[in-house]
Order: structure tokens, then sequence, then C-alpha cells
């Protein structure tokens, strides 16, 4: 594959082109059937139930929170990492022997940290911030607490203080040898999420534009990249053509410290769910070589595609469903069938 090209891929759609990650519904259903297949009887009613609230959530619909501002850390990047997910989950359990299998229950959980990993960029009822991206640095603390107030809701009061735990496999504010979990299928279950997190932005089919749009204004706001604020931490990048320019250097140590690293190749488990490809890891050496090539020619001008932001206000357009057109009568008084009404969709 040349630095210049990639294959056709919609940029609302997952590596497979064929599910709308833009859309909770699309993602719930694929996730069911994933889960249906792999475990026969499933109680899938705590799942239906944390994606009516990931909507809720993200929408702004939830009493107390404002819904999703931020625009690299949006609804569709949590929506494919919770996609991602429930495909490492059946990967895993594919290719282990029974004792290791995690089961429904804890895959159940898995998915669920994974909508929600990224709940804490969610502004709430307190908070001081003008927009979620100040709490880049504390996010996966307040994505914990968000949990552990939720999972009760759902039957997992048990589980609640665990995945208040395992959530910080997807961040940087705990080291991932000082997480306190210690059981080996728990542990797995928070390697197959930091692998998820990583691999969903990744692979995105606009990841490096959204880099250039989206991350590098997130760090603007919480001092990591641009003028140093008073009291902030010391910016990582100076420019957005800095942060471009790294990009290959921060992913390469994500796959030698993280994914092939403390997550012991977790990704290999979505060969067994794929039968043999990682299409995930595919589109991440796309990205990786249209990057190499901008690099060495000395411009990003390459950098073409136009990611759209899945926040609140897209979000309430994607779950209300949109009126039916009135039709005229005809003369002989009857009125042609009225179609159901369909969900919008994100451009």
């Amino acid at each position: 594959m040349s630095g210049s090209s990639l294959p056709y891929r919609r940029n609302h759609y997952d590596v497979t082109d064929r599910i709308c990650i833009s859309n909770p519904a699309e993602v719930r259903v694929a996730v069911a059937a994933i889960f249906r297949a792999r475990y026969p009887g499933i109680d899938l009613q705590p799942l239906d139930h944390a994606f009516t609230t990931f909507g809720e959530l993200y929408a702004g619909w939830l009493p107390g929170y404002f819904g999703c501002d931020t625009w690299y850390h949006d609804a569709q990047h949590s929506l494919d990492c919770a996609l991602a997910m429930a495909r490492l989950l059946d990967g895993h359990d594919r290719s282990v022997d029974a004792g290791r299998h995690l089961g429904p229950r804890r895959a159940v959980l898995g998915v669920v940290i994974a909508l929600f990993h990224d709940a804490g960029y969610i502004r709430h009822a307190g908070d001081a911030a003008s927009n979620g991206a100040e709490f880049t640095l504390t996010h996966v603390r307040r994505s914990a607490e968000f949990l552990a107030r939720y999972l009760p809701q759902i039957g997992y009061a048990a589980e609640a203080a665990l995945a208040s735990r395992v959530v910080h496999f997807t961040g940087y504010e705990i080291a991932l040898d000082r997480i306190d979990v210690s059981h080996r299928l728990d542990r797995m279950l928070g390697f197959l999420l930091g692998t998820a997190d990583v691999l969903a932005q990744t692979a995105d089919r606009c990841y490096l534009e959204k880099c250039r749009d989206y991350l590098y204004r997130e760090f603007e706001f919480c001092g990591l990249a641009g003028a140093r604020k008073e009291g902030g931490p010391a910016p990582v990048y100076r420019s957005v053509a800095e942060l471009l320019t790294r990009t290959p250097e921060y992913n390469h140590k994500l796959w030698e410290e993280r994914l092939d690293g403390y997550f012991g190749g977790a990704h290999h488990y979505l060969e067994a769910h794929f039968g043999g490809r990682n299409p995930y890891r595919e589109s991440v050496e796309a990205n990786l070589a249209r990057i190499g090539t901008m690099i060495e020619d000395g411009s990003f001008a390459g950098l073409k595609l136009r990611p759209h932001v899945v926040g609140a206000r897209e979000l309430r357009i994607i779950l209300t469903p949109q009126p039916q057109p009135t039709r005229p009568r005809s003369s002989t008084g009857s009125q042609r069938p009225r179609q159901a009404p369909a969900r919008a969709k994100a451009a």
C-alpha cells in the first residue's frame, strides 16, 4: 500500500466499512450479535441500558450533564472503542481454553467500561471548566467515578470498584504496573480495553486529520500544547506541525510499550475474530505510511480528509426520530402508506 493511498471507507464507519460508528443503535446491534453468537443465552439488558445511557450522556440529555463538547474524544470514538472491545473479547474467548474464558458477564462489563472510558470529559453541574478538554489530565479518574456510580444501576454493583480500576488501562494517570487489578482474567480485561482504545483512535480513517484539527485543540485547552499556561503543565507540543511530525514516533512507542509490550500482544485476538486478518492494524499501518510520506516530503498538504465531530448536537440529531412529511390526500380520499421514521445519521 502506498503512503498516499487508502482503501475505500466512509468517515463514520468502522474498519470494515459496514457499521456506522456514529450511531449508538448500530453499534449496539453489532455488539449484541457478536455476544449472542459467542455466549448463547447471554443477558443483554444491561448492555441495552448502557447504550441508552451513553446516548443520553453524550447528547446532553442526562440530568446534571452538559453533553459532549470535545472534538477528538467524541461520541464516535467511544462507540468505536466499544465495538473493538467486543471483537477482542470474542477473539480472546475463541482462542483460549475454557479455563481462561472471560465469559459473558466480564464481556458485558468490558464493553460498558469501553463505552464510558472517556465519560470523564463530559462536564457536569458544578464543573468550572469551559470545555471538557480541560479534564484531559484527570479524565480517567472522572470516568472511574462515573462508572462506580452507574454500574449498580444495571446490576453490576459487585464489579463497580473493579471497573473504576480497570478503566485506568486506557490512560496515563496511574502507571500500568501500579493499577490494582490482581486477578488474571480481570487484568486481561484491562489489556483488551487498553488495546481497543488505542486501536479505535489510530485506525480511524481520519486519524491524522483529527490529530491536526481536534487533538491539538484539546491539548491547548489542558496546557499540553501551545503557550504555557500559568500553573499548567509544560507543553509537549509547540505547534500542530510538531504534533504531526512526532506521530509516527508516538505510535511506535504505543506498540512497543503498550500493545506488544504490557498488553502482551492482545491485539492478535482480532485475527481470531476476523478469521486471520486484523483490519485495525492494517488501517494503522496505512495511516502511518501516509504521515511518513508527508514527513519525508516536508509537507502535510496531503491531509485532505474532512472529519466531522459527533458531539452533543450531532448526537441529538442521530438519536431523534425525524417526523414524516404530511402527504396530501388523493382525490379518492385515500392516503399513501406512511413509512416508519428513520434515525438520522451524521454526514
